[in-house]
């Protein structure tokens, strides 16, 4: 009979590359790069930004790498960090903007309408929808197209709870937002996103 390879766990493997081994963070990097990417993707709208991105991550993770204590999963933490530098990304995306094409202009549908407490009209987050499903295809040319026609913070609020699973309170805290702004972020990019999947469908 033979043996399986034993899998190394990850714990292990953050211990060993956090003490030099290249080998463990060559695993690392390979059980979470695809992940990392496909959020990066979905914050950016864009392969070039999203590579850019994901790359400063574990840049910064392997140089951070002895800070971390292990008080949350390890995807956690490089899904943190990603959010931060895909954020820093579009500040200086827009700085850049400013003084390379025109001051003060801003990015077209960049306006937050978030509505203002509307998300209490939400009556059933459980039973999944036709929205639900179609974001449930993570990486297709279509939902990367759905989320880029919301405005940046509602694009991030729905990156967080839908895919990353982060309570309201754990994405205001992210966000610099009160839990109920996060909420109304929330259901108002859903309402948007329903809109324009409809749009598309007829």
């Amino acid at each position: 009979m033979t043996k399986r390879p034993r899998t190394v766990g990850e714990a292990a493997l953050i211990r060993a590359a956090a003490h030099g081994s290249s080998r463990a963070w060559d695993r690392l990097v390979r059980r979470h790069e695809q992940q990392v990417y496909n959020f990066a993707l979905r914050l950016t709208g864009n392969p070039a930004d999203a590579r850019d991105v994901m790359q400063d991550v574990f840049l910064g993770v392997w140089r951070n790498l002895h800070s971390f204590r292990g008080d949350s999963a390890f995807s956690s933490w490089l899904f943190r960090i990603a959010h931060n530098k895909a954020v820093d990304l579009r500040r200086r995306q827009r700085w850049l903007a400013t003084r390379n094409i025109r001051p003060g202009a801003g990015e077209p549908g960049d306006r937050d309408n978030d509505g203002g407490g509307d998300y209490d009209e939400m009556k059933d987050e459980s039973r999944p929808g036709p929205m639900e499903q179609v974001l449930s295809d993570e990486a297709s040319d279509r939902i990367l197209a759905l989320l880029q026609c919301l405005p940046e913070t509602q694009r991030r609020v729905v990156e967080l709870k839908f895919y990353q699973e982060l309570t309201f309170e754990e994405i205001a805290a992210l966000e610099s937002v009160s839990a109920n702004t996060a909420k109304t972020r929330f259901y108002t990019a859903l309402r948007r996103l329903g809109r324009e999947l409809e749009h598309t469908d007829e």
